[in-house]
């Protein structure tokens, strides 16, 4: 090689090193993206079938905490309330930091759903 000239050999190996962390970030956040629209659906099915159990005259809260999964199960909070001819659920999930049962973020998601009384007294 003359005297002068530049080897590039390596520069490869230091960009990737250099670009390691961002792609590493960008992972965590997509990650965490999914966790709160999980959650989301996660909320929103509960209520759904809370609402449905409510309707009939079952435990809506019971029936909620039986479609979620054991960590969104553990901060959970559902509950019915009857407004005439229609029974309003309403489930709370905590949103897990990175996987669940860990920590949570201090916000909460909301699902909500309405189903038709259809119990005695109709």
């Amino acid at each position: 090689m003359r005297r002068g000239e530049r080897d590039d050999r390596g520069q490869v190996a230091i960009e990737f090193v250099g670009m390691l962390p961002l792609i590493l970030l960008t992972l965590v956040l997509l990650w965490q993206c999914v966790l709160i629209g999980y959650t989301f659906t996660l909320a929103g099915n509960a209520a759904d079938e809370a609402a449905r159990a409510g309707a009939v005259g079952d435990d809506c809260g019971e029936a909620a905490e039986r479609h979620l999964d054991g960590a969104w199960a553990a901060g959970a909070s559902a509950g019915c309330e009857r407004d005439g001819g229609l029974v309003r659920a309403t489930v709370k999930l905590r949103v897990p930091v990175l996987f669940p049962g860990a920590i949570s973020f201090p916000f909460d998601v909301t699902g909500e759903a309405g189903a038709v009384w259809e119990g005695e007294g109709r």
